[in-house]
């Protein structure tokens, strides 16, 4: 069984900024790809950012020059900062990972992240 807990979320102005944690626990042998997705209300889940174990990082277009992903593969946890954020950015953030041996694919419950204009 594997654990993925989101914290780091909450209510902050436009322009502000919000890391993100999001910790891996369990029976993990290892871990490929982290990620972080969203879902806004009334709006299907979409992907944030992704990042290699390897440290290689991958943005969804809205993501670029504002948020940043990050990982402390020794932690097995991933991170995002978010910066310059909007009202279009409120979502519940969902860490996900990849989790080997055999490349189970874990979400956690999400954390909330509101921005008021």
């Amino acid at each position: 069984q594997v654990q993925l807990v989101e914290s780091g979320g909450g209510l902050v102005q436009a322009g502000g900024s919000l890391r993100l944690s999001c910790v891996a626990s369990g029976s993990i042998y290892s871990i490929n790809v982290m990620g972080w997705y969203r879902q806004a209300p009334g709006k299907q889940r979409e992907r944030v950012a992704r990042i290699s174990s390897g440290g290689t990082e991958m943005y969804a277009d809205f993501a670029k020059g504002r948020l940043t992903i990050s990982r402390n593969n020794a932690r097995d946890t991933v991170y995002l900062h978010m910066n310059s954020l909007t009202p279009e950015d409120t979502a519940v953030y969902y860490c996900n990972a990849e989790v080997g041996p055999y490349a189970k694919d874990c979400w956690g419950k999400g954390t909330l992240v509101t921005v008021s204009p």
